[in-house]
């Protein structure tokens, strides 16, 4: 890409991020979410437990969670909207409600939600509402799901702390869980498959470098 002069370099990411068409300005005004639905629960499973984060475009996200201590796997998916069997097509219009979410499967053992509130707030801009970057909608927008009043707790304490810092809004929506969707195949480890992809290499490695260079801690030991 370097050879590729600037302006032909920024299409090219457009052209090939994680960004949909079809999305007015008003699709793009942030969704409210309900907070007086009651949070689903979901059951452990072989010691593992779940959580569910949205924080712009799913490939960034899985990537940064995939690389943490004590994370299983990452999921990319869909939740917080208001239709049924939404597809990336679908969230892309800005008209379903959903957010592009990730499911986290993690051993409470190792890493516990507390410190995934940290990893998602250490790994973007806190203050951008309706998306991360260069991609923008309520698709994008940043949501933190809790299943029970102690996550909501535990989420609602850091973003005071943020607030604070930042002396600026915080994006993030508290929401209570209510299912998730899982993506298409092609979504899944996205940028692990597509290393050269234009939008992975100028703005998913970038974010997952920068995360890791920040809290070294809380990666995954390579052997």
């Amino acid at each position: 890409m370097k050879n590729i002069p600037y302006i032909l370099c920024i299409l090219a990411i457009t052209l090939s991020s994680c960004k949909g068409n079809g999305q007015s300005k008003n699709d793009q005004k942030e969704i409210t979410s309900t907070q007086n639905t009651t949070p689903v629960r979901v059951e452990p499973k072989d010691g593992l437990e779940s959580a569910y984060f949205a924080s712009g475009c799913f490939w960034c996200v899985e990537a940064i969670y995939e690389s943490v201590h004590g994370v299983k796997e990452s999921i990319s998916g869909y939740s917080g909207g208001h239709t049924k069997n939404p597809t990336y097509e679908s969230s892309n219009t800005g008209r379903t409600g959903h957010a592009e979410v990730v499911e986290i499967i993690y051993d409470p053992k190792t890493v516990t939600f507390s410190t995934l509130v940290d990893v998602y707030f250490g790994s973007q801009n806190p203050t951008q509402i309706n998306g991360q970057g260069p991609d923008h909608g309520p698709q994008y927008r940043s949501i933190i799901f809790y299943q029970n009043e102690e996550q909501k707790k535990i989420i609602t304490k850091k973003k005071e702390v943020l607030k604070k810092q930042f002396k600026r809004r915080i994006a993030a929506e508290v929401v209570p869980f209510q299912k998730f969707w899982k993506g298409e195949a092609y979504h899944q480890d996205y940028e692990k498959r597509n290393p050269n992809n234009p939008y992975i290499r100028n703005v998913s490695i970038p974010r997952l470098k920068k995360f890791q260079t920040k809290h070294p801690n809380l990666i995954k030991s390579k052997h």
